[in-house]
């Protein structure tokens, strides 16, 4: 987004979405790039470089899960999915493959370019100047700037929202913040989100830093209220 228009991929095997969803886009300014199923999705993000990924799960060919698991591979770019039914089973695959988002159809307007919009203001973020120092737990290291996670010296690769929501807990060890305060965090509101996505997230994180997921020792659930990072954190380059 820093050097010009935000592209969009939107896949959707579906020509009336595609018509619906394009113009409001191209209103608001974006480049979008149609694909209408999931070959010809994977086809389009090989070609070129895009700021968000929109995507449908029930596609032809190849389906929106595996579209998504091929992008997770090699890019962090923001994805939302667009499901059919509000099929929990569904979000929580989408999430668990690296989705970053995720909207219920039907839903309006307003709300996909309310939700267009926070996810390319995130993905900004990664631009942006950030003189935050490096933080060390036990194992574990967090590089705000380079947004670098290692775990027993091995580099971790988390998705976008991932590491947002580890580095947010991070900054305040031991302090318990609940579903809908890391929802506020992520997406500026909890509206619109099932707050077991949090949930889905932290079960991912555990797997990916934890010696045993089943044993945390960085990530930490307060039963009724919410989750805390362990309390002994240093700053690199401090005191």
């Amino acid at each position: 987004m820093a050097h010009g228009i935000a592209r969009i991929l939107l896949a959707d095997d579906e020509a009336a979405i595609q018509t619906l969803l394009t113009y409001p886009l191209r209103q608001d300014g974006y480049s979008v790039v149609s694909a209408h199923d999931g070959e010809e999705a994977l086809r389009a993000f090989a070609l070129h470089n895009f700021n968000l990924v929109v995507l449908d799960l029930m596609l032809p060919k190849l389906s929106g899960f595996e579209v998504c698991r091929r992008i997770r591979d090699n890019s962090q770019v923001p994805i939302i999915m667009l499901t059919a039914k509000d099929d929990e089973g569904d979000k929580v695959m989408g999430l668990e493959l690296g989705a970053d988002d995720y909207i219920t159809k039907p839903f309006s307007l307003r709300e996909f370019r309310s939700r267009v919009k926070a996810a390319l203001r995130r993905s900004g973020m990664l631009n942006q100047p950030f003189d935050e120092v490096p933080i060390r737990s036990h194992d574990l290291e967090i590089d705000f700037a380079r947004r670098r996670v290692t775990v027993r010296e091995e580099e971790v690769t988390l998705t976008y929202v991932e590491f947002e929501i580890l580095s947010g807990l991070a900054r305040f060890p031991g302090r318990v913040l609940s579903r809908e305060a890391l929802l506020e965090q992520l997406w500026g509101g909890s509206g619109h989100r099932d707050p077991r996505t949090i949930d889905v997230h932290i079960r991912h994180l555990r797997e990916k830093i934890e010696r045993d997921s089943k044993d945390p020792e960085y990530l930490f659930t307060v039963r009724g209220a919410g989750y805390h990072f362990r309390e002994d954190v240093a700053r690199e380059g401090t005191g």
